[in-house]
């Protein structure tokens, strides 16, 4: 018999009993959507972290001193090994770098008039922005003439705009910090959420002599060095060597007192556990999958039971073995098929519906969609094997005689 032959058989014996035929199905289907949505959640989580890092900056190398390994200048006051000159010679000495800019942080009372606001102030010079790719969307940054000068200007963030001057326009006013007072240059545009879930507009950032002078104690001088590699190609050679600039610049010191760290360390480390998060997600949901599968080689066996009498006149009237099998292999990837077919189109809407109600950034990759539907296939082959195999196996007189 044709293979055309034996599937219009398959599918006619499928659509014998559509409810038992669907029901088998239903586990497929919620298996596929399931895998579906669950890559689709997990894609849409690695997109965001992406998108993060990217907001970072251009091929970011952060230097930052490692207080756990210097314990004994921390006790003493002096944890922090980094200061202007190691900001210098990185700009002068170190082959590859493109700007370079100390951080100081802090944090007080933000006060405009009525309103307060309590966020974090950032002391830098003018080329942090280039490094991190900030501009404003009203007014303009500082310059290296404010740093030079100490001046008193600062630019804000959109949540620290919108909750300190709500409707007004922020340009030129002048707010506290801590009680001194500083007057609003510019409002940077809105970079969202960081990798890390912190908000990056709730930020003032001014001159880090300002800062330094007029905001930072004693004892909480403590400096960063955020730098911007030439090219992505040269950050791991830029890294190795500020690391070896500070370790000659700071006798005594070993590479485990320095952490030298690089944008793209860390868009590694979140794809990684973003990855390791999808492949949590689609394992769990592949489990239903195999549920269906298990549940299609169930019905298979039911089905070859009933039909054993039905297998022997087919014999008897000239079907081969592998006619037999042929046939009930037919009908277990047909279920799979379909089934994998509606689950592909149950998990969009069910991608769809999430991404909207719950507001997470979903998204579906065509290479989810094949492998979701390319496994709902594999199942239906290996779970319709054995009960295919049995019914082809059947000795002709003993099903012709069953009852």
């Amino acid at each position: 018999m044709s293979v055309l032959g034996i599937l219009r058989i398959a599918l006619k014996s499928l659509t014998k009993n559509k409810t038992r035929t669907f029901l088998t199905m239903l586990g497929i289907i919620i298996g596929v959507a399931a895998v579906i949505t669950m890559l689709a959640i997990g894609q849409g989580a690695k997109t965001i972290v992406e998108e993060q890092v990217n907001s970072m900056g251009t091929n970011v190398i952060m230097v930052n001193s490692n207080f756990s390994r210097s314990s004994v200048r921390q006790a003493a006051g002096g944890g922090n090994l980094l200061n202007m000159e190691d900001v210098n010679a990185i700009r002068d000495d170190v082959d590859g770098v493109l700007y370079v800019s100390p951080i100081y942080n802090s944090w007080g009372q933000l006060k405009y008039e009525g309103s307060n606001w309590r966020g974090s102030v950032m002391g830098v010079n003018a080329d942090f922005f280039f490094i991190r790719d900030m501009s404003t969307s009203a007014g303009e940054l500082f310059f290296d003439s404010d740093v030079e000068n100490g001046t008193k200007v600062c630019v804000i963030g959109k949540t620290v705009a919108d909750n300190l001057f709500q409707d007004v326009d922020p340009i030129g006013k002048i707010i506290r910090i801590r009680n001194i007072p500083f007057t609003v240059q510019g409002v940077l545009t809105a970079k969202g959420q960081s990798v890390m879930g912190s908000d990056q507009d709730d930020i003032v950032i001014a001159p880090y002599t300002t800062v330094y002078q007029r905001l930072l104690g004693r004892h909480w001088r403590v400096m960063s060095i955020l730098v911007s590699a030439q090219s992505r190609d040269a950050i791991q050679i830029v890294q190795q060597n500020i690391m070896d600039l500070l370790q000659a610049r700071h006798r005594g010191t070993t590479s485990e007192e320095f952490i030298v760290s690089s944008q793209t360390d860390l868009a590694e480390t979140a794809s990684s556990v973003s990855d390791t998060m999808t492949i949590l997600l689609a394992s769990i949901a592949g489990i239903s999958l195999l549920v269906g599968g298990i549940g299609i080689m169930n019905i298979m066996l039911v089905s070859v039971t009933e039909r054993i009498k039905e297998i022997g006149i087919r014999m008897a009237v000239g079907a081969g073995k592998r006619d037999v099998l042929l046939q009930f292999i037919i009908e277990a990837v047909a279920i799979s098929f379909i089934g994998g077919l509606l689950g592909i189109l149950l998990g969009l809407v069910a991608a769809k519906v999430l991404g909207d109600t719950m507001e997470w950034n979903i998204v579906v990759t065509m290479w989810s969609v094949l492998l979701s539907a390319g496994f709902s296939m594999a199942i239906g082959i290996f779970f319709g094997w054995y009960p295919a195999k049995k019914a082809a196996n059947l000795n002709l007189i003993d099903a012709l005689r069953y009852e």
